[in-house]
């Protein structure tokens, strides 16, 4: 994850010690408090670049990378998402976080859910943008990898292009990536593949985010929503094939302090696609708990 950013800004790499395994983030150092980006599926940190570094100076910023740290084992059901919340939990008690701010996306927003409400990570306020709660039936069914509409794509991703000519048009052929705003894209060419073999694979393996996707189906998180005290933003995307599918009205229900904001434009991947909108509306809304506590 290393490499120089856009605009002269550099993250730091920064690896933790939670116990039994190592996490990695970026980190942006400052002087306020924590705030801590969580990617989405198959994704990664560097992905919140664009967002994370308007906000340097204001807080003390941190985007873990949950990709390769746990055995993705897609017999055994994949990594569960129950596993990195307890993980994330871990990551902020050895850095001796409070009062932290967290931002979300897709598997990242499920997952702050579960740190703040099974594990207790002291949340001032959470920005969960298109977070996945699938219907609740679902998570007591068993499924293969072939089964799961997901995984079953995912395993199957092209995974080696010659080089980076070869790789920049193979995902600007791509519908997922048409949308996203250039530097993302740039972001997600540099970072999000690395060379081998004389060419370029993708540095979150089809297979690991196969095991992220089924992990998702290991743990049901509805009974949680009603425990979160902090206050909440949710987003979603005008445009996303997942509002069908995602009750996020009956999200909002559950959770006591909840606001919500529809992205206009917008699919699924939101950040990717409208980071300066994502930027404006997680600063307004911190914005407005920060200050109502001077």
């Amino acid at each position: 994850m290393n490499g120089k950013a856009a605009n002269g800004l550099i993250p730091q790499t920064f690896i933790q010690n939670i116990g039994d395994a190592e996490l990695a983030s970026l980190r942006y150092e400052g002087e306020g408090p924590p705030l801590i980006f969580l990617h989405a599926t198959g994704f990664l940190p560097w992905l919140w670049h664009p967002v994370a570094r308007e906000f340097v100076g204001d807080y003390r910023i941190f985007a873990p990378y949950f990709c390769a740290h746990r055995n993705a084992d897609l017999e055994s059901g994949g990594v569960d998402w129950r596993t990195l919340a307890e993980d994330l939990a871990l990551f902020c008690e050895r850095l001796h976080m409070e009062k932290l701010f967290l931002v979300g996306h897709s598997m990242g927003a499920t997952v702050a859910v579960i740190a703040n409400a099974l594990y207790g990570i002291p949340a001032a306020g959470m920005v969960l943008i298109e977070p996945i709660f699938i219907p609740q039936e679902l998570y007591r069914t068993r499924i293969s990898v072939e089964q799961h509409p997901l995984a079953s794509k995912a395993i199957r991703r092209t995974n080696f292009w010659r080089n980076r000519d070869e790789a920049l048009t193979y995902l600007n052929s791509r519908p997922l990536f048409q949308s996203w705003d250039e530097e993302m894209r740039e972001l997600y060419l540099r970072h999000g593949m690395s060379g081998e073999e004389g060419g370029l694979r993708l540095t979150c393996s089809p297979q690991r985010e196969a095991a992220l996707f089924m992990g998702g189906m290991q743990y049901d998180p509805w009974p949680l929503l009603s425990r979160i005290s902090s206050p909440v933003l949710i987003l979603e995307g005008e445009k996303s094939e997942n509002r069908g599918f995602i009750n996020l009205d009956r999200v909002r229900r559950l959770i006591a302090d909840c606001a919500y904001h529809l992205v206009g434009g917008a699919g699924h991947l939101i950040p990717m696609e409208q980071p300066t909108e994502v930027t404006r509306l997680i600063r307004e809304f911190f914005g407005s708990l920060r200050s109502g506590e001077k």
